[in-house]
C-alpha cells in the first residue's frame, strides 16, 4: 500500500479497536502490495492471539485475494476462525481499495471467543430443565401476590371469566384453591367470597362440596 496517509490512518483504527475492545482483539493489517509475499502483515495489534507479529505471512483470504478476480472479492464478515492451538476466533476481514476499486490491503479483526464459548456451554448445562408445557411458575414477593396468583389460576382452570361462572364453575374454582392451599393464607376467603359472590357459609359448603353439576 503507496498511500501513507491510509496507512497510517488504519494503524490507528487497529490501535484504537484494540484498545476498545480489550487483549483477546487482535487487529491486523495485511498489505497485497508487499513485494515478499511470506511478509504480508504490517501492523498488528494483540498478536499475542494468533502468535503473529508484524512482517508475518498471509492468511487463506489473503492467498484467496492474491489468485481471485478482484471484481469477485467480497469482504467476509463475523466467521469462525480457529488458531494452531485450538482456540475459537470470530473473524471479520475487510479489504482495503485503491481509487480503481483494486484490492490493496486487508483489514482483519480477530476476537478470540473461546472463553465465551465455554461459558456458554457451562451455561446451557446449568440452564437445562425437563421439558414442561406449562410456564415457569412464578415467586411471589408476598402473601397477597401469591393468593392473587393462586386466584388467577383458578379462573384459568375454570376457563371462564367471573360473571359467567355457574355454580358448578364456583365450586370447581373454590376446590382449586382449597387444593392448592389457598385457604390457608389469613382473610384469603373474605377475598374468595368477594370474588364469587358468595356468603361464607356458601364459601364453607363449597369447600366440602364434591359436586359439579350446574
Amino acid at each position: 500500500m503507496q498511500d501513507t496517509a491510509s496507512v497510517d490512518f488504519m494503524k490507528r483504527l487497529a490501535k484504537g479497536l484494540a484498545a476498545q475492545f480489550g487483549e483477546d482483539c487482535e487487529i491486523v493489517i495485511h498489505d497485497l502490495e508487499s513485494e515478499n509475499k511470506d511478509n504480508t502483515i504490517i501492523a498488528i495489534e494483540n498478536g499475542h492471539v494468533t502468535h503473529r507479529e508484524v512482517g508475518g505471512g498471509p492468511s487463506h483470504i489473503v492467498l484467496e485475494s492474491l489468485k481471485a478476480p478482484a471484481e469477485k472479492l467480497e469482504d467476509h464478515y463475523d466467521y469462525l476462525t480457529k488458531t494452531s492451538d485450538g482456540r475459537l476466533i470470530k473473524s471479520s476481514s475487510i479489504y482495503i481499495k485503491n481509487d480503481e476499486g483494486k484490492p490493496v490491503g486487508i483489514f482483519c479483526v480477530n476476537y478470540d471467543i473461546t472463553k465465551f464459548a465455554m461459558a456458554e456451554t457451562t451455561m446451557k448445562s446449568f440452564l437445562h430443565v425437563a421439558p414442561q408445557s406449562e410456564e415457569p411458575e412464578r415467586i411471589p414477593q408476598n402473601v397477597n401476590e401469591l393468593l392473587d396468583e393462586l386466584i388467577d389460576n383458578a379462573v384459568r382452570h375454570v376457563g371462564k371469566p367471573v360473571p359467567m361462572m355457574k355454580k358448578a364453575d364456583k365450586i370447581k374454582a373454590v376446590q382449586y384453591l382449597k387444593n392448592n392451599g389457598a385457604f390457608q393464607i389469613l382473610k384469603s376467603g373474605d377475598r374468595v367470597c368477594k370474588l364469587f359472590k358468595i356468603s361464607k357459609f356458601t364459601l364453607y359448603n363449597y369447600i366440602d362440596s364434591t359436586d359439579t353439576e350446574s
